[in-house]
């Protein structure tokens, strides 16, 4: 028998009108930014492979312990009004962001690197939203005119003299250099339909386990992969968005999505040749949701 998600209480007429509406959101978001290329920052592939330095993220380790958190249905939240009430805890975050800009990752190993940039883009990313604070989704965080366009182009940090952007780190360093798909599952993006905040700090010695613990929780969540009936499914946008990260076709998504799915998601989708359907929930990853 192929699992059918809440089938005995779904009404599809109202959830494809659902569906529709969050296509026409992400298209409205398509045509304000777009979804960005992998363009690689000229100076950045470099490192120091001889150097045994460990970049501490201790304080990162500590705010992820006490203010993230998963809610019933494993999905981590985080408590943005605690860490903002928090006067030590805002402290620890913002010294931990300070700490990061005043080194030169490429002082290091490429493998203390990639945890470095994974780390330093969620926590910037929790910090922009602190700043910001409180919101119900990211995307009304931006310096720009335009609306619903985010914080991701603005200048949020400065690394060896250099203004970066969230986007910087993403697009311009970890996609281009590390051309590793899961990357989508490492970075967070502060929205509920996003992969989700790992509760553990990214390090050189775990890197390779969170990366595929991240995809492997992803995938198995309605977020990443919903069974509405045996002839449809709706998977996350971000398969959509950047798919030239996973094969460019809908078949190589889809067996990247098994390659990662539980046995029973695992042989559903092996079979499936049904309607495939896009959506994002673009609302705040918070606990207060």
């Amino acid at each position: 028998m192929k699992p059918v998600r809440n089938a005995e209480t779904l009404d599809l007429a109202p959830r494809r009108r659902r569906l529709v509406a969050g296509v026409l959101g992400a298209a409205l978001l398509a045509a304000t930014c777009g979804a960005p290329e992998p363009e690689e920052i000229e100076g950045w592939d470099a490192s120091d492979e001889s150097s045994v330095e460990r970049i501490d993220h201790g304080a990162w380790q500590d705010i992820l312990d006490g203010h993230v958190a998963p809610d019933s249905s494993g999905v981590n939240l985080v408590d943005y009004e605690g860490l903002a009430a928090s006067a030590e805890d805002a402290a620890g975050l913002a010294g931990y962001l300070d700490y990061l800009q005043g080194l030169d990752p490429r002082d290091y190993s490429r493998a203390e690197q990639m945890a470095y940039w994974i780390n330093f883009y969620n926590a910037l990313t929790v910090q922009v939203v602190l700043d910001g604070y409180p919101v119900d989704t990211i995307r009304d965080i931006h310096e720009g005119v335009v609306p619903y366009t985010g914080p991701w182009d603005d200048v949020h940090a400065r690394v060896a003299g250099e203004d970066l952007t969230l986007n910087d780190m993403e697009h311009g360093i970890l996609r281009p250099i590390w051309q590793d798909r899961r990357i989508h599952y490492a970075v967070n993006c502060a929205a509920y339909g996003c992969p989700h905040l790992l509760d553990t700090a990214f390090t050189a010695d775990n890197t390779e386990e969170l990366l595929e613990t991240g995809a492997r929780d992803y995938v198995n969540n309605p977020r990443g992969v919903d069974v509405v009936d045996e002839d449809f499914i709706v998977i996350s946008s971000i398969y959509d968005w950047y798919t030239e990260d996973f094969g460019n076709t809908e078949e190589s998504v889809k067996a990247h999505l098994i390659e990662y799915a539980e046995h029973d998601l695992a042989e559903f989708l092996r079979g499936f040749e049904g309607f495939i359907e896009y959506d994002y929930d673009w609302s705040l990853n918070s606990r207060q949701r």
